[in-house]
């Protein structure tokens, strides 16, 4: 279908415009630019088939976006998209995109797992998109050249460590500066949110459906803020709330795990024989940090591994959002603590260290090994640099203040990060506040985006609706086996209709299983792979 570009794409040049450019950069007037974007959007991607090992109908192209929407005629970056066609052309409606959170998420192979979870029916009505988002991936990747010490933020706050740390985060952030300055700026929210409408022009689209993860749930919702006319079918999964991003989601992470802590307690006091952590709430409370108080004073051995106190913080942080999980791994623990056999799986949750995960093989020889981690914190401290203060004392008093309120997780989430030593960020942040129809879908209990996260992303998107699952475990949850909640969410992709009120679903076991068996230590703050989102490769 033929598109009217140079009209479609104007609101894409009306926000960046609206910011004064700097002196020394020679942005384009908004119909100048307009006309290069033009000319971006007659691309005509050169699909082939994605991989030997991919099925055929999985195709790849590679497109080239601005680097700067301000200065559209300036550098250029490539952006990695991906298709697999609607099963019946007549019944297609249009293209759905989707991301897998993040930031630093790829979300290239996204469609696969799309195609294996969707009904049919959905899949007739869809050409089902991917992309991995500027900077991340096959999509010009940035690298900081960073060292895997670097890249560990697990860093809770200690008056004796505290110095090192800031160093940690000065020097991150001036090797991030030094090896791409003139990249980082540019990889953002907003900046991602113009691709996907130049993507959607590309394709030949009047509007884009969307199922976005974590992250992508915010980078959904800016979508919509910037670009309200061209939002079709949009459903946001495990949601971030935009009020606080980022640093307050980050704390959220702490906020939210007291709650759950509580409720693992007094689950594992009603099964104490099975699990022997105490009779009572208090006693299981005391149980825990018993160990975490032994192993401040001397790590737990397990292989040769020793495991700390703040390990168990850090790790329980995640695990008491599913108390079974939390239990078993207790138990676990304080076999260890005794000298017993342990088992590792039981103590996953505690073992291993922070920053990324490990690139897929795939990817190892084009995408540098701490691309996850730069396109991280580019996006995190590149968004909202104003949310995070430049005054490195101002955070050992928060990290000393949230450490108190929230024991188990304060000062990882409150400590300094490399967004105090950042450049300023070239765009205010996003304030979202739309009419725009949409589907927000959030389990009760989500260990990366608490329940009221999505509940405030819901207040300021005042024409969607939610659907809560209740008991519902886990980070992502469509689709999930749970008859409830996919048939809310297939049913809006169908046809388009929201629920007439909010939807209150009740987990199953089924689903609340998975979320357990796809567990896994922290990586990065906002999950970059949901542990139930469709795509995980």
């Amino acid at each position: 279908m033929a598109v009217s570009v140079t009209a479609t794409l104007a609101p894409a040049l009306a926000i960046p415009t609206a910011t004064a450019a700097p002196a020394a950069t020679s942005a384009a007037s908004p119909s100048a630019a307009e006309g290069v974007l033009d000319r971006y959007a007659k691309q005509r991607p050169q699909w082939k088939r994605c991989g030997a090992d991919t099925p055929a109908e999985f195709e790849c192209a590679t497109i080239e976006v601005p680097l700067d929407y301000r200065a559209p005629g300036g550098d250029r970056i490539e952006l990695a998209i991906s298709r697999i066609k609607s099963t019946a052309p007549d019944k297609r409606r249009g293209v759905l995109l989707s991301n897998p959170g993040g930031p630093g998420g790829q979300g290239l192979y996204m469609p696969l797992g799309m195609q294996e979870n969707l009904p049919e029916s959905a899949r007739q009505k869809y050409d089902l998109i991917g992309f991995d988002p500027r900077g991340v991936g096959r999509s010009s990747p940035v690298t900081c050249g960073l060292t895997p010490e670097e890249e560990d933020w697990l860093r809770p706050y200690k008056k004796d460590t505290f110095g090192k740390d800031v160093a940690w985060a000065r020097g991150v952030a001036d090797k991030c500066r030094e090896k791409a300055g003139d990249t980082l700026p540019h990889i953002t929210t907003r900046n991602t949110a113009r691709d996907m409408d130049l993507l959607r022009a590309i394709l030949g689209e009047k509007r884009i459906s969307y199922v976005g993860y974590s992250y992508g749930t915010y980078l959904g919702a800016v979508y919509t803020q910037l670009f309200p006319g061209r939002a079709d079918r949009f459903v946001l999964d495990s949601a971030v709330d935009p009020a606080r991003a980022w640093r307050g989601m980050i704390q959220w992470w702490a906020e939210g795990a007291e709650p759950a802590f509580d409720r693992w307690t007094e689950w594992a006091a009603g099964r104490s024989e099975k699990y022997d952590l105490g009779d009572t709430p208090k006693e299981v409370d005391r149980t825990f940090w018993d160990l975490v108080a032994r192993a401040d004073e001397r790590p737990i051995e397990f292989e040769g591994q020793p495991i700390t106190g703040d390990d168990i913080r850090s790790g329980m942080r995640q695990a008491v959002f599913s108390p079974e999980f939390a239990s078993e791994g207790m138990a676990e623990l304080k076999k260890a603590a005794a000298g017993k056999p342990a088992s590792a799986k039981g103590l996953e949750a505690f073992t291993g260290s922070g920053g990324t995960g490990e690139a897929d093989a795939a990817d190892a020889a084009e995408v540098p090994s701490d691309n996850m981690t730069a396109s991280f914190w580019a996006v995190v401290c590149g968004d909202n640099s104003a949310a995070w203060s430049r005054d490195p004392e101002s955070y050992r008093r928060d990290a000393i203040a949230d450490k108190a309120r929230y024991p188990l997780y304060g000062d990882f989430a409150s400590g300094i990060k490399p967004c105090a030593f950042w450049d300023r960020s070239v765009e205010p942040a996003t304030k979202v506040d739309n009419k725009v129809g949409s589907l927000v879908v959030q389990n009760e209990w989500d260990s990366q985006t608490p329940l009221p996260s999505a509940q405030a992303l819901h207040a300021v998107l005042k024409r969607s609706r939610m659907v809560t699952v209740l008991g519902g475990e886990g980070h992502g949850v469509y689709p999930n086996g749970n008859a409830c909640t996919d048939g809310a969410v297939t049913g809006y992709l169908l046809t388009g209709r929201l629920p007439v009120k909010d939807v209150i679903c009740k987990a199953t076991a089924g689903s609340n299983a998975e979320a357990r068996k796809n567990r896994k230590r922290d990586v990065l703050p906002g999950s970059p792979l949901p542990e139930r989102a469709p795509g995980r490769f």
